[in-house]
């Protein structure tokens, strides 16, 4: 079964951020190898969603809805829902994360 991809608008705000960061910082060159590596990588959810592990943050506090895979260091937050994965948050992992993922997908 092929799952269908959606981003929403906090992952794709990640995403543009991300490559205009590392577009000005170190070079386009190295933005446009992490966007494409980003998005393979959400790609490849549409074959195995389930092949993501709980956040840690979310596992302290037994919350069971969101998954996580990595293109490192980048974190990537998702649900899935019957035949749908809705990624929600494309976050450097070397952040303290615990609060912002609160505020954004517990609200």
């Amino acid at each position: 079964m092929k799952y269908n991809i959606f981003l929403a608008i906090d992952a794709e705000q990640d995403i543009f951020d991300i490559y205009q960061y590392i577009f000005y910082n170190d070079s386009p060159k190295n933005a446009e190898y992490v966007f494409n590596k980003i998005k393979e990588t959400i790609d490849r959810l549409s074959e195995f969603p389930e092949r993501g592990h709980l956040p840690r943050e979310f596992d302290k506090i037994n919350i069971k809805d969101f998954l996580e895979i990595h293109f490192k260091p980048y974190r990537i937050i998702y649900q899935i829902s019957e035949e749908n994965v809705v990624v929600h948050c494309v976050l450097d992992g070397r952040r303290e994360l615990e609060e912002l993922l609160h505020k954004r997908l517990l609200r």
